[in-house]
């Protein structure tokens, strides 16, 4: 019995390979990027990946006096003190949304630990890598020198990758004093 047993499944194994479909023909695929979706003043922006640490509604802050408007404050996230800034006053526009779609893109870099409040987050975004280029749309010119090119997705809508490192750069983004 033992030996019919084992004959049994030997059998099967042999059948299964005869029947078994091949895997899927290796498709060779595109290299992707990916980075996390946000609007601005009605504008598509992307961030990559690794500069962005946390994605998190507007937390409750506290108001710091004598300084820019566009600074809204400090929140404490976790015990760590966020400052959070309205890129859209920052740039000389306002947010387009309502304040319940509003979003902290928390940014971390060797340099700058803060959050940029936004009109609405669209999360992790995926684009073939070959789309990148100039971006050549409409934007205000005041966003523009944050701007390193664009990737099109699937629709050929525009996404602006946002240059985190020119705005931590930034003079004006770096002196939140009133003065």
């Amino acid at each position: 019995m033992a030996n019919s047993a084992f004959e049994a499944l030997a059998n099967l194994a042999s059948l299964s390979r005869q029947t078994a479909m091949g895997l899927p023909a290796q498709v060779d695929a595109a290299p992707r990027w990916s980075g996390v979706g946000f609007s601005c003043m009605g504008f598509r922006f992307v961030v990559p990946m690794g500069q962005v640490s946390e994605l998190m509604e507007v937390p409750a802050t506290t108001r710091l006096p004598g300084v820019q408007s566009w600074v809204i404050g400090l929140a404490n996230v976790r015990g760590r003190l966020l400052p959070l800034f309205d890129l859209a006053r920052f740039v000389g526009g306002q947010i387009s949304t309502q304040k319940k779609s509003h979003r902290v893109l928390v940014l971390e870099t060797e340099s700058l630990y803060s959050g940029l409040v936004v009109d609405r987050a669209f999360g992790m975004q995926h684009f073939v890598a070959d789309t990148y280029g100039r971006f050549d749309g409409e934007l205000p010119e005041s966003l523009r020198q944050y701007i390193k090119g664009a990737y099109r997705d699937s629709g050929n809508e525009a996404w602006c990758v946002f240059d985190i490192e020119a705005l931590s750069q930034d003079p004006n983004f770096t002196n939140a004093s009133g003065t």
